[in-house]
């Protein structure tokens, strides 16, 4: 089994298995006992994993639908508007 950096690098790392580790990441970081340099990595680490994030949220956002009634009362999918909204 690969370990989350290697997930990470690979772009496979799952959602919630990134957000854990971007937490442990500022975790780590408040606590302040580390060298600048080991921040600095850590920053880097968190800086990735947030984009990781927030690109398995745009592409859940984009599979999501909302069903809208129609005049004859039939329901039908359509896609969520750009502004996330469901109105």
């Amino acid at each position: 089994m690969e370990s989350s950096a290697e997930a990470l690098e690979a772009g496979a790392l799952p959602f919630e298995d990134a957000v854990e580790a971007l937490e442990n990441v500022v975790q780590s970081l408040e606590m302040g006992d580390t060298t600048l340099e080991r921040s600095l990595e850590l920053f880097e680490q968190g800086v990735r994993l947030a984009r990781r994030c927030n690109g398995l949220l745009n592409s859940a956002e984009g599979r999501i639908e909302k069903l809208v009634q129609e005049s004859d009362g039939n329901l039908r999918a359509e896609a969520l508007d750009s502004g996330g909204e469901l109105g």
